[in-house]
């Protein structure tokens, strides 16, 4: 099922059993910010993106290394080298993304809106090394027409299956149609982010299949929260504007109990909001990512998680 349809897609996601597959990655990769500096094409639609002067690449240098070092002690990580010709690359869940179908495992990579995302589809490292190391069979959506930045625009729930898509710029309804097949989801709802919202995931954070975190102002559909309260009973987390801003929605869980998010958004919660997550049965970690952030994107969007 792929739908627009919020009640069609509650009833058939809730009736699913978390038996799809592991709820969390069993690994991870990131890509270096060598080279890290404000990419203009990209900033065409993205507000988060601060100024060209407020890039410090040594120091988004250091807290990827520090970044690392902290995902590291839940799951093996490893790093790629960046590329002063992809200023992006630092945020590689947009372009690459795995998922285990049918028993097949793959890589799927993504069709980039902007010209300057597109040359880090092409890399062949990273495709050689799932291809040809890993044994990953490659789905390709890189050349097709249809915007669809992955796990930018389609938060997953990996347990059940099912996904959650914002359609913007970065991915109209024939790249989420694609991005469904490629995942073999079994159910996936499209909505309309708000006006001036470019992907998901920085609205939107589905945490090891049991909880969520969400910031209703981010989406226009008032019908997407209660959808979730369905199907994340108690365990619901609705974040303030603030929060939101800060990018604690940006947040992702690598194994069950804990929640990575920046230093930013850890400081920015409420209390009610760690206590939430608590219940819920997250720690909340954080790393100071303030260099990074400045490329519009935050700690989960230098996640690739790998399944």
């Amino acid at each position: 099922m792929i739908t627009r349809d919020i009640a069609a897609f509650t009833a058939f996601a809730g009736s699913l059993a978390a038996d799809f597959g592991p709820a969390t990655a069993r690994s991870a990769f990131l890509v270096a910010p060598d080279g890290f500096m404000r990419a203009e094409q990209s900033a065409q639609d993205n507000r988060y993106m601060a100024e060209a002067g407020v890039f410090d690449t040594g120091a988004a240098l250091r807290e990827h290394r520090a970044l690392h070092r902290a995902l590291a002690q839940d799951v093996p990580v490893i790093c790629f080298p960046g590329d002063e010709a992809t200023p992006d690359a630092v945020f590689p869940n947009n372009v690459f993304a795995t998922a285990r179908v049918g028993g097949e495992a793959r890589l799927i990579v993504g069709r980039m809106r902007h010209e300057v995302r597109q040359r880090e589809a092409g890399r062949k490292d990273i495709r050689g090394f799932f291809r040809d190391t890993l044994g990953y069979a490659e789905v390709d959506l890189s050349a097709q027409p249809h915007p669809c930045e992955l796990t930018g625009a389609l938060v997953i729930d990996r347990a059940r299956g099912i996904g959650f898509c914002g359609l913007s710029e970065r991915c109209d309804e024939a790249g989420a149609a694609r991005m469904h097949e490629a995942f073999g989801l079994r159910a996936t709802l499209m909505f309309d982010l708000a006006p001036g919202e470019y992907h998901t995931n920085v609205l939107l954070a589905v945490l090891a299949g049991r909880a969520a975190a969400v910031h209703p102002g981010g989406l226009v559909s008032p019908g997407i929260v209660p959808a979730l309260q369905a199907l994340y009973a108690g365990r619901v987390v609705e974040l303030t504007g603030t929060e939101q801003a800060a990018f604690a929605g940006n947040a992702i869980a690598l194994v069950p109990g804990v929640v990575w998010m920046s230093r930013r958004a850890h400081d920015a919660l409420r209390p009610v909001v760690v206590a939430q997550l608590e219940d819920a049965g997250f720690a909340v970690r954080s790393v100071p990512l303030d260099a990074l952030e400045a490329g519009g994107g935050s700690l989960r969007c230098c996640v690739a998680e790998v399944f």
